[in-house]
């Protein structure tokens, strides 16, 4: 069993804890799987034995579909050098410099790294000058004049910084044996994607406020940035934390579950600020303003360009 892919090893996992349990709700809700998903897997594993589950668990690459990363910079580069192009015009100009890529192929790209319109890749520009100290072509700085006729965009390429505006949401992590009920408090800065996370035994009390003060605001003033604004659940729906709360529950919370049994809230949220000081510091964002850059990156280069 030393050498089964994990995604196997988590299947037949499954299928034995429903036996050892005497129970398939019991056993999924423990390993994070469906209901539906166990009985597919039972009924491959009935049939087909391990080499049914290892079949499904393997991807096989779209070789036709696969862009290489040279192809992807190569569009991405262009897309900041020529932001009025369309993708038909950018595709027949990458032709000429020996970079083979349909039309299609250029906006899926686009729509990848957040520069499918215009304006959006008018703002990377602007990002790129903020954070980077880029200087500016004849084209990008046409650009930038037809976009700032646009009151609306304008007020978006002055404003948008680090702290600008921030999002906060309640995460309900769910009832952990040691612990009982536990709560995910999240705080995004909408620039530059930084995540800030802490975990509470209640909903009651101000642990939204204990957040920022605790964590956010102290960060923010290190790095002498002030917050100007922040927007919660309780104003409405919050796409960005919603977000990253699918992001932890599939990349941290299924996982730190299945391997560890925590005994107290401070002992998970070591892990948890582990996890989230690894996605701010060490994972490329492709969003906007980020452009490939991490979250932290984001903020440090942001900031200081704005000083």
């Amino acid at each position: 069993m030393a050498n089964t892919p994990v995604s196997l090893r988590q299947k037949l996992e499954l299928l034995r804890a429903a036996t050892t349990l005497g129970s398939v709700s019991r056993a999924c809700k423990e390993l994070g799987f469906s209901r539906d998903s166990f009985y597919r897997f039972r009924n491959l594993y009935s049939t087909g034995g391990e080499a049914a589950l290892q079949e499904i668990s393997r991807k096989k690459r779209l070789l036709k579909n696969s862009l290489d990363s040279g192809t992807e910079a190569a569009v991405v580069a262009f897309a900041i050098k020529q932001p009025a192009y369309g993708q038909h015009r950018v595709a027949d100009e990458l032709s000429k410099r020996r970079v083979q890529i349909s039309a299609a192929g250029v906006r899926k790209i686009w729509i990848r790294h957040d520069l499918e319109t215009f304006e959006k890749r008018v703002r990377a520009i602007y990002a790129r000058v903020v954070q980077d100290g880029m200087g500016l072509t004849v084209d990008q700085t046409r650009a930038l004049e037809v976009t700032r006729k646009d009151k609306a965009v304008e007020r978006t390429l002055e404003v948008e910084r680090p702290g600008y505006l921030g999002y906060q949401g309640r995460y309900f992590v769910g009832i952990l044996n040691d612990i009982g009920r536990t709560y995910q408090q999240t705080f995004i800065d909408s620039y530059s994607k930084m995540a800030f996370v802490k975990l509470y035994g209640r909903t009651d009390g101000m642990p939204a406020e204990d957040l920022l003060e605790d964590r956010v605001l102290p960060f923010f003033a290190r790095h002498r940035v002030s917050l100007l604004r922040t927007v919660t659940k309780n104003r409405g729906r919050v796409p960005l934390c919603e977000e990253f709360h699918q992001t932890m529950q599939n990349e941290f919370y299924t996982l730190a579950f299945r391997r560890k049994r925590y005994g107290s809230l401070q002992e998970l949220q070591a892990d948890v600020d582990a996890w989230v000081t690894a996605y701010n510091s060490e994972r490329p964002y492709t969003g906007a303003y980020c452009y490939g850059k991490t979250p932290m990156q984001t903020f440090i280069d942001a900031s200081q360009g704005r000083k």
